[in-house]
């Protein structure tokens, strides 16, 4: 009897040891994205824009924005999802959502900003439908 005492007292002794030394859970924020506009790149960054995987011919624009992490602690590595479309309604990315990231983002509204290569055969103006991004609280990449 005093030997299964033993042995459960350093069990829970361990339990107790492993979640005091364990790492935080890096949860998944939600960011809102919101006041979504695009303008073209300026000249240094669109020069010799191609669509990925192709050679084929490419326009390059700037969307840009407010994120607003209701959270009260930073968030990193904010994965951007979206759709756009052409004055056509035709999907500029196809059976593509991840549009790009944002390093940081602290707590609050604040601005971003990311790139996109638009095939230079599809229509303006484009059209931002969906946008949020999601990342974590500590910084997952390193």
């Amino acid at each position: 009897m005093r030997r299964s005492f033993t042995v459960i007292l350093i069990t829970c002794l361990i339990a107790i040891a492993i979640c005091l030394w364990s790492p935080p859970a890096l949860a998944l924020t939600q960011i809102k994205l919101s006041n979504l506009t695009y303008h073209e790149c300026p000249q240094e960054l669109s020069e010799g824009a191609v669509t990925s995987g192709t050679t084929m011919a490419a326009n390059c624009y700037i969307v840009t924005g407010k994120a607003e992490n209701a959270s009260n602690k930073p968030v990193y590595d904010a994965d951007i999802f979206g759709r756009i479309y052409d004055a056509n309604n035709e999907p500029v990315m196809q059976n593509r959502t991840r549009l790009g990231s944002i390093a940081e983002v602290p707590p609050g509204t604040s601005d971003f900003e990311l790139r996109i290569s638009v095939p230079a055969n599809q229509p303006t103006p484009l059209k931002l439908k969906q946008f949020k991004a999601a990342g974590f609280s500590g910084q997952v990449r390193r």
